[in-house]
């Protein structure tokens, strides 16, 4: 089975998890708190960073669309009616820039404060960027959400 070290309100560990569900995939899910910076899992990633997939013979495929791309290659060829990415290449980069558009300009500019500011630093300790939320964030995070959300409507 497939080992998933993700955190439940990261937008990119949300699209691997949402990914495997299409596939109807099973996942041992183990809950990681990078700012912990534990040894094992800076073993598995020296970034730090989230998801991280342990495939078969425990080798770890770390990223969102890297993972997105290996459970496409490795199971989506079998499922080709419910395949994630397209067969045609122009498709596929469509996909992948739409990916691409939600994971990094989305998140970077909207998610990432909102769940930080609201969620993240109620529980993290001060050392680790914890404390009370920036109002400021939040309110640029707000006035960002109407571009993108724009842009959904007009996609």
């Amino acid at each position: 089975m497939l080992t998933l070290f993700h955190h439940p309100m990261f937008a990119t560990c949300r699209f691997v998890r949402l990914a495997f569900g299409e596939y109807g995939e099973e996942l041992a899910l183990i809950e990681e708190k990078p700012w912990t910076r534990r040894k094992e899992f800076l073993a598995l990633n020296p970034a730090g960073t989230l998801p991280i997939l342990l495939a078969e013979g425990d080798v770890p495929i770390v990223g969102a669309m890297v993972i997105a791309e290996y459970l496409d290659e490795t199971r989506g060829v079998l499922k080709r009616e419910r395949r994630l990415f397209a067969e045609d290449p122009m498709q596929r980069a469509e996909i992948r820039r739409l990916t691409d558009w939600y994971l990094n300009k989305a998140e970077s500019e909207v998610t990432r404060h909102l769940v930080r500011e609201r969620v993240l630093k109620p529980v993290m300790p001060e050392t680790a960027g914890g404390g009370s939320p920036d109002s400021g964030a939040i309110r640029a995070a707000r006035a960002n959400i109407r571009q993108h959300m724009k842009y959904t409507n007009w996609l």
